[in-house]
């Protein structure tokens, strides 16, 4: 069956708003990042329920490091429990996982699970998600030059399809529909490339209150725009959109 191109192939999320939505309870902040995964797992499910084949969220960008010790001690802790808790029901559900980002300073047992999650989703295809995990959209763009360089291309043969294929996302459709969650109306170097045509969605409710309701207002959005990138087409995927 041909898909409609009012569902978005795929969604990129910044999940913001987890430490708001803690203090407003007069909690650590840790206790909205745990409900900020227990909300992630739900909302793969319900946007796969909607036809979505790509999820690309944003877990820890290159700048949290910058955030206190013990709150990134906390997250990376958090990771691997959720990496063993939800795993097999990943496995059961068709969720094929990848965790894309530097992996330079993260430690051998975070991307030892990484790796064991990646492994077990990989023949799985009901829907993609891809955990953004130190990165950041301007890291993506500059080890995308250095692999241009490495292989020895030269200026005159870099395009942007060519350029394209060196960055961290080149095996999967750009974003259809960027969403942030948490008021806050900024990209914060996340898929700064791959987001030049995507459909912004900025809501006010906190990543651990989005739930069906949040994702359906946010996909009836995107089905309202009228999206041209840049020409007169109407309702495309792109020039190279293959349905």
């Amino acid at each position: 069956m041909e898909r409609s191109p009012r569902i978005p192939r795929h969604v990129a999320v910044v999940m913001d708003g987890n430490g708001r939505w803690a203090k407003n309870r007069y909690m650590p902040r840790f206790f909205g990042h745990k409900a900020g995964v227990d909300t992630l797992i739900r909302a793969i499910d319900l946007f796969a329920d909607r036809g979505v084949e790509y999820l690309t969220v944003f877990a820890f960008s290159s700048e949290n490091w910058k955030r206190p010790a013990d709150e990134v001690s906390g997250l990376f802790g958090l990771v691997l429990v959720a990496a063993s808790k939800y795993l097999e029901a990943m496995v059961s559900k068709g969720v094929r996982i990848r965790v894309i980002g530097n992996r330079e300073g993260v430690s051998e047992q975070l991307q030892d699970a990484w790796m064991r999650a990646e492994q077990a989703t990989a023949h799985n295809d009901r829907i993609t998600v891809l955990v953004a995990f130190n990165f950041g959209g301007r890291w993506d763009v500059v080890q995308a030059c250095r692999h241009a360089l490495a292989s020895g291309c030269s200026p005159e043969d870099i395009t942007e399809e060519s350029f394209a294929r060196t960055l961290t996302l080149s095996e999967v459709p750009d974003p259809d529909l960027f969403i942030r969650t948490g008021g806050e109306m900024r990209l914060s170097n996340f898929l700064l490339w791959q987001a030049a045509y995507a459909e912004l969605y900025f809501t006010n409710c906190l990543w651990p209150d989005f739930g069906a309701e949040e994702i359906d207002l946010a996909l009836a959005s995107f089905a309202a725009r009228d999206r041209r990138f840049g020409g007169a087409e109407s309702w495309s995927h792109g020039p190279d959109a293959t349905g």
